[in-house]
């Protein structure tokens, strides 16, 4: 009988243990990794806020973004350097959005150089440096000399006459957003290389 009870004592402590290793290796694991979502075809999907569809609320600057034609190249940017789901956060978020004519005025060979996964993180440091907190008009704009950028570094704000340039790039369209807004800029602000 003593036996019994000594090994009981034992058993008791060996599988509260194994219970409490268990749900830690569990609760790591769910941190760890994120089960990839098929569909029917068996093709990976995107996840994430940037690829739930949402066709009654505003569209936030993601979805300005990709419903226009005139920034089909930002949007590729975006997709190659990962940040679908940055732009579709709360905010809210001013993003200066170049046109395609903006990024074909760049060095032959440049944006698509930017799209190789190599270059993933430039691509996205130069991302980061057209996006800045805040949902302010581009009049309210006049009132700054600098804008905190995403990437941690800063663009100047210059007023000319009734026109606002960001980074040296003008302002020549602004869309409310429902997380912020997108001002259209015919120029790709490139961060300093500090």
């Amino acid at each position: 009988m003593k036996s019994f009870t000594n090994q009981k004592k034992l058993l008791v402590p060996f599988l509260l243990l194994l219970l409490i290793c268990s749900c830690k290796n569990g609760i790591k694991s769910e941190n760890i990794t994120t089960p990839a979502v098929t569909d029917e075809t068996g093709e990976t999907q995107k996840t994430g806020q940037a690829f739930i569809k949402d066709d009654e609320s505003t569209p936030n600057v993601l979805n300005i973004a990709i419903g226009s034609p005139d920034h089909t190249t930002l949007v590729a940017a975006v997709q190659a350097a990962g940040l679908e789901n940055a732009l579709v956060n709360a905010g809210p978020l001013m993003v200066f959005a170049p046109t395609n004519e903006a990024f074909d005025a760049l060095p032959e060979g440049t944006v698509e150089n930017l799209l190789k996964p190599e270059n993933k993180d430039a691509l996205a440091n130069i991302l980061k440096y057209h996006v800045t907190p805040g949902n302010y008009s581009k009049d309210f704009l006049k009132k700054f000399k600098k804008l905190g950028q995403a990437n941690d570094q800063n663009v100047m704000v210059e007023v000319k006459g009734d026109d606002v340039y960001v980074g040296g790039a003008k302002i020549i369209a602004s869309i409310p957003a429902g997380n912020g807004i997108v001002h259209v800029i015919d120029k790709v602000m490139l961060p300093s290389s500090e």
